[in-house]
């Protein structure tokens, strides 16, 4: 700075002009700001508002000087006879001016015959321009002040931070009379405005994972403004100047803590994007976090996040309790206040369980109250019994609020004390998960949508404590290495134990939460037309109860996320789900067997080799209709069949012949089965599966009791590309079937019949069967052949496209009549 001055001093001398000394300014400005990031990182961002602030007066100074000796050469008066100041407002008037925010400048003056104070201002504010300061500035003579003042609370609020830089200290002296004039007019209205601004802000501006840092919940402006009041009540130039009634010793050291880490958060912001920037957004969070010396990786990302939440939640706990002691702005009789100041930690809990929703938010006093009440280390058992006295209520969700507020809701149900303040950094959730819980709480205690509210209002009064705590802890494992949903239902179980829950809920409720995104992704991302879809979801929550209390999960959950998630279109895709869900459970056969395969599917979802196959490939292969082929195969006989299916070129098979002989085929096209089965008539078949697998190709694999002999397998071979090349007509013999043998179910299922042959094993029965069912071009999605005790049991599970349906009878006559 001093070889500044001296380049100056050498331009002054050679006479140089304002806009060269405002072009060498401009040059210096410009290096000093090349510097900012490495000032920044060197002490960690420590005073850096303060040096910075430093800076900028040192500029106006300089200016102010060069002005002077521009307007009088070698005859300049004493500053303090030239009737004008120079002030600094806002928060560069406050000491914490950040970057790139405007430099805030009120010049005030005093019409003095002969000074010609007009021309001097003018001069001063050209050079600052010229020299690219970023400046917001008043001009004002020291009469008008007052009444200037009376036109605009903003206006009013500025002139209240005026800071001295420069200029007259004898006009500085009448501007602080003025000053003192202002601070004393309408101070109640003045104080109530700027209450009620916060409030409008605070609305525009709520808590989330993209918080505003200045005008935001727990911002600049709730610390600002108890300076604005204390300023003007008490014409104190800090926070910390306040009575120690008001603003205690410990608390101040609290809220000063927080308030530095968010003025470095601020700093680092505007340094990251270059400009002026209030709100974290959260692909800026890694480069902020790397200028405070987190190290860049998501866990100390996520640290950096919680921090900041947990700083702005301490300055809006201080401020709140400081304002409403500053002011009667929580004069409300109706506000829940102590009993006693000197209570206990549980005593005001019990307060709270008996307040009415009239009652909050509670009176600030309430909140100081429950900060410095006593307690023990770890929260006493007879806290549960109350807490349940708190979930049946109908707004819980005031109390929870109430205690997060106070930093006392991890305290009170330790099962949430991990996720209090974590951030979720996944785009969807807008808001840390302890918030996201409570306003999952409130919408279930306020449920808009009348479908899933006459739900909810059947419950009885254990059932809709069991929902609450669901939703309590549904998301309450994250944070961990472990996938949420399972910790979850790992604390789930211990809680309810504290809650007295039978071990029939703790199961229901353990499923619930292990699979409580299950409904959103399902209704949103899958064919809600599909019976398979229905099935897979259904086969989660076989009871009624269960379906009932997935929905009202669901609801809350969506509804606490922040954005209008759960919108009218995403309401009726969910109901949608839910009803054709109701339908399906009482098919307790479908919805067991695809119980199994879900089961199957998660095994198989386990194994490497399978998370190895392309993502298209393993959609394809948990899209298969056939519950059968993942209940009958092992997984890794389903990754050789779908890797074998991914690269069929027309058709594949296999002949195995040690133990006993065993066709697969694998065919995009066609297969004569009934040919091929005619052919090996003479062999008896044990069992043979037919499954359509994906993108038109079917498997089929038929085993037989015996094997063949070595040079038979030639034969077989070309038998069997016979039946893959052409269709064949055939003469075959009809089998001699009795009605009540033959069993149809055409309303097996939305998409699916079903047709059971059991009957004495007869030559070429099956064969007969299949050439009707071409014939008819009946679609065999799968099938089960089983041949025991010479008897078949033959079980086809067959499309719905009418030409089944509507030729059973045909189907019957065929096979039984001579």
């Amino acid at each position: 700075m001093n070889n500044i001055k001296t380049q100056i001093e050498t331009l002054m001398y050679e006479n140089a002009s304002d806009f060269e000394i405002a072009k060498l300014l401009k040059r210096d400005i410009k290096t000093y700001y090349k510097t900012l990031d490495e000032t920044f990182s060197k002490n960690n961002g420590k005073d850096f508002l303060l040096k910075h602030t430093r800076k900028i007066d040192t500029l106006i100074k300089l200016v102010y000087q060069v002005a002077m000796r521009s307007m009088f050469g070698t005859y300049m008066p004493m500053k303090s006879t030239l009737p004008i100041t120079l002030l600094a407002l806002g928060s560069y008037g406050r000491e914490q001016l950040c970057v790139y925010s405007d430099i805030d400048l009120m010049i005030v003056y005093k019409e003095v015959e002969g000074y010609n104070t007009k021309e001097m201002i003018e001069k001063i504010l050209l050079i600052l321009w010229d020299a690219g300061l970023k400046l917001g500035h008043r001009v004002h003579e020291v009469g008008e002040l007052f009444e200037v003042s009376q036109t605009d609370i903003t206006i009013k609020t500025s002139m209240i931070e005026s800071r001295f830089i420069e200029g007259s200290s004898q006009l500085w002296h009448q501007t602080q009379n003025e000053l003192h004039r202002i601070r004393k007019d309408n101070q109640e209205t003045f104080i109530e405005a700027k209450i009620e601004e916060m409030k409008s802000l605070h609305k525009k501006y709520p808590m989330s994972m993209e918080p505003n840092l200045k005008e935001g919940v727990g911002g600049f402006r709730n610390a600002n403004l108890v300076y604005w009041i204390g300023n003007i009540l008490y014409t104190v130039p800090r926070i910390r100047d306040l009575d120690s009634s008001i603003v205690s010793d410990k608390e101040y050291k609290e809220f000063r803590t927080a308030l530095d880490f968010l003025f470095k958060v601020r700093s680092a912001l505007h340094l990251a994007t270059g400009k002026k920037e209030d709100r974290l957004r959260l692909e800026l969070i890694p480069t902020v976090a790397t200028y405070l010396g987190y190290q860049d990786n998501q866990k100390k990302h996520i640290q950096f996040a919680r921090k900041v939440i947990s700083c702005l939640k301490t300055i809006k706990l201080h401020t709140t309790i400081w304002i409403s002691k500053l002011s009667s702005c929580c004069d409300d009789i109706n506000m829940l206040r102590p009993q006693n100041h000197y209570d206990s930690y549980f005593e005001l809990l019990e307060q709270l369980s008996i307040a009415s929703s009239e009652q909050f938010p509670v009176h600030p006093t309430f909140l100081k109250a429950l900060n410095c009440s006593f307690r023990t280390p770890n929260v006493e058992e007879r806290v549960y019994p109350l807490m349940k006295r708190i979930f049946q209520t109908e707004h819980s969700h005031l109390i929870l609020e109430t205690l997060l507020d106070t930093r006392l809701l991890g305290y009170t149900i330790p099962y949430l004390k991990s996720i209090i303040n974590l951030p979720q950094f996944d785009g969807y959730h807008q808001h840390a998960v302890g918030v996201h819980t409570i306003k999952c709480i409130e919408a279930l205690e306020n449920i808009k949508d009348t479908r899933v509210k006459s739900i909810y209002d059947n419950l009885d009064e254990q059932e809709r404590l069991f929902i609450k705590l669901i939703v309590l802890i549904h998301d309450a494992g994250k944070g961990r290495k472990r996938p949420h949903a399972e910790v979850g239902t790992v604390l789930f179980k211990s809680l309810a134990k504290k809650f007295r829950l039978n071990e029939k809920e703790i199961k229901i409720g353990k499923n619930l939460i292990l699979y409580h995104t299950l409904m959103s992704t399902t209704a949103q991302r899958e064919d809600l037309y599909s019976e398979q879809t229905i099935l897979k979801f259904s086969a989660h929550f076989p009871t009624q109860r269960e379906l009932n209390f997935i929905y009202i999960l669901t609801y809350a959950d969506m509804n606490g996320v922040g954005t209008p998630i759960y919108n009218d279109f995403n309401s009726r895709l969910i109901n949608t789900l839910y009803r054709q869900s109701c339908l399906v459970i009482y098919n307790v056969t479908l919805v067991k067997e695809t119980t199994k395969r879900i089961k199957k599917e998660k095994q198989l979802k386990l194994i490497e080799e399978f998370q190895s196959l392309p993502k298209t490939l393993q959609k394809k292969t948990l899209k298969i209709t056939s519950d059968m082929f993942f209940i009958k195969n092992t997984p890794q006989r389903i990754i050789n069949i779908v890797q074998k299916a991914q690269h069929l070129k027309n058709y594949e098979f296999i002949i195995s012949n040690s133990n006993s002989l065993t066709i697969e085929i694998l065919r995009e096209d066609n297969l004569d089965l009934s040919f091929l089965l005619h052919k090996l008539s003479h062999l008896e078949i044990v069992q043979m599966d037919i499954y359509k697998l994906f993108s038109g190709i079917k498997y089929f694999r038929i085993d037989f009791s015996e094997t063949i002999n070595k040079d038979e397998e030639l034969y077989l071979e070309k038998i069997i590309n016979s039946s893959l090349e052409k269709k064949h007509l055939l003469s075959l013999t009809k089998p001699n079937i009795d009605k009540k043998n033959i069993y149809i179910d055409c309303n097996h299922s939305k998409e699916h019949a079903i047709m059971t042959l059991n009957c004495p094993n007869q030559r070429g029965v099956l064969s007969y069967l299949i050439k009707i069912f071409d014939r008819l071009q009946i679609d065999i999605g799968s099938a089960k052949i089983h041949t025991k005790m010479n008897r078949v049991n033959d079980l086809f599970l067959i499309e719905k496209n009418g030409n089944f349906c509507n030729n059973t009878k045909k189907i019957i006559k065929e096979l039984t009549e001579s």
